[in-house]
């Protein structure tokens, strides 16, 4: 059971969720979601979700990886929020979460119930759509409000004519 949007409610505005991540196409999910948000006077939020590791070390270079991980989501975070700035003149939310993308995802869509569309787009490579594209395919994993994947073949003036 979801919680009621209240993106159309007073004082709420609908918020576009795009993850950051490694992938290539995250960069094309951006664009798409803060074109949107700009468009109908809503917000973006980009959320970066540092997964569990392989922390069975000594407790000191457990934190040192810790602390890098959260280093690098951040300067992954305002990499994005620069560009966006740049070319939308928006300012997005950021998030930093630790756990499980599907879950982090899940959870802050519970939490913040202004989020009323997740964007992803889709990767061009031979594995496959990308790893949060083919889990809202698997059993289970949909998320609890409309998702638009963007293909990765979409040029900035495609994304633009359709946001």
């Amino acid at each position: 059971m979801v919680s009621k949007r209240l993106s159309r409610e007073e004082g709420h505005r609908r918020k576009f969720l795009a993850v950051i991540d490694d992938t290539p196409e995250c960069e094309r999910a951006v664009h798409y979601a803060a074109a949107r948000a700009k468009r109908t006077n809503g917000v973006l939020v980009l959320i970066f979700v540092i997964e569990p590791g392989d922390f069975q070390h000594w407790l000191g270079v457990e934190e040192i990886m810790k602390a890098e991980a959260r280093e690098e989501a951040d300067a992954a975070l305002e990499r994005f929020a620069a560009q966006v700035r740049e070319s939308v003149g928006i300012e997005p939310e950021l998030i930093i979460r630790s756990g499980k993308t599907t879950d982090e995802i899940h959870a802050l869509i519970e939490e913040d119930q202004d989020i009323a569309i997740l964007v992803l787009a889709s990767g061009s490579a031979k594995e496959g759509p990308g790893p949060l594209v083919s889990s809202i395919a698997g059993r289970g994993a949909a998320f609890p409000i409309p998702v638009t994947v963007i293909p990765d073949a979409l040029s900035d003036e495609d994304i633009e004519a359709l946001s």
